[in-house]
């Protein structure tokens, strides 16, 4: 793998993990529809990094388009206003690590989320003068190895990696044909990467000394 000149990151489970956060805003949403379910974690888990229209058709599969969209909007709305309050829990080592890797390296974040939550995000977690620029699925509803792509020829990248922590994120690195880093404390097993940290220090260490 050579020498990165940029770095694009996952959000979820890369990033921080919002688990609780994004658990109270789905339940939070439905019970302002009147929706009588209630999610557990173990059910949200597997739909970290899924885009929101495949997970609302896992969760919701005999709801109509219009009510699924309802929810969304709703239950998105829950989970801004529990970003802002300050929710979620960010890993240890992120906010110095990409402070540090900033020095060096372009970064940016290709998240499967709604429009506006990488924004928020990064203004909850102190870090967005640390980063070049974001792409969202809920933007233009296109897949990540897309979204990479237009920062990829926005940015003229030479040799980005994408680092992530589910198998889907290594499908979309190939996609993409860039080389992926797999971060083993999030919420998923990675069939195969060209890298892997188990916490975001080592990470930070690699690429600050290569």
């Amino acid at each position: 793998m050579k020498k990165p000149d940029s770095i694009i990151f996952d959000m979820d489970g890369t990033l921080w993990d919002p688990t609780d956060l994004y658990l109270q805003a789905w339940n939070s949403g439905l019970k302002k529809l009147d929706i009588d379910r209630t999610l557990t974690a173990e059910e949200l888990k597997p739909l970290m990094g899924v885009n929101g229209k495949s997970a609302m058709e896992l969760l919701f599969p005999s709801y109509s388009d219009e009510v699924r969209q309802q929810i969304s909007d709703t239950v998105n709305q829950q989970r801004w206003e529990l970003i802002k309050q300050g929710g979620g829990t960010l890993y240890p080592g992120a906010q110095e690590g990409l402070k540090e890797l900033s020095k060096n390296h372009k970064l940016f974040i290709v998240s499967n989320c709604s429009k506006g939550t990488i924004a928020l995000f990064m203004e909850r977690a102190g870090i967005k003068s640390y980063i070049t620029d974001e792409m969202a699925y809920g933007v233009n509803l296109m897949p990540k190895h897309h979204n990479m792509h237009l920062l990829i020829d926005k940015y003229q990248l030479q040799n980005p990696i994408y680092v992530g922590d589910t198998d889907i994120d290594r499908v979309e690195s190939e996609k993409a044909g860039i080389p992926f880093v797999y971060v083993s404390y999030g919420f998923a097993i990675a069939k195969r990467f060209d890298l892997s940290f188990s916490n975001f220090h080592s990470l930070t260490q690699h690429f600050t000394n290569l």
